[in-house]
């Protein structure tokens, strides 16, 4: 069983930044969601395990960056120009790899992180 643990999430304003991270040890794609209140879950951004192939949502390309670090077994998601419609719980997510990066079925899941952005 793979346990991911995420970290980083908090309560800004809209403009600042925040960085995300989650750890997963083990070969494994990551991937990004986010569930906002009421609001059906979107897969945000992913990367392959080697690092070379990002995938983003349209609505966060430009902003968000997600990069991994293989040797501390963590991913990042470098959250930028945060906007309030960013606001959810964000959940790291890992499978193993494979797939390409825009597939958004995975295996295994963390317990999310709340981002709130205040106006």
């Amino acid at each position: 069983q793979v346990q991911l643990v995420e970290a980083g999430g908090g309560l800004v304003q809209a403009g600042d930044s925040l960085r995300l991270s989650c750890t997963a040890s083990g070969r494994y794609a990551m991937g990004w969601f986010r569930q906002a209140s009421g609001k059906e879950r979107e897969y945000v951004a992913a990367i392959n395990w080697a690092g070379s192939t990002t995938y983003y949502q349209d609505s966060v390309k430009g902003r968000f960056t997600i990069s991994r670090d293989n040797a501390k077994n963590t991913v990042y998601l470098q959250m930028n120009s945060l906007k309030p419609e960013d606001t959810a719980r964000y959940y790291c997510a890992a499978r193993p790899a494979g797939k390409p990066v825009y597939v958004s079925k995975y295996d295994y899941w963390g317990q999310g992180t709340q981002v709130t952005v205040s106006e």
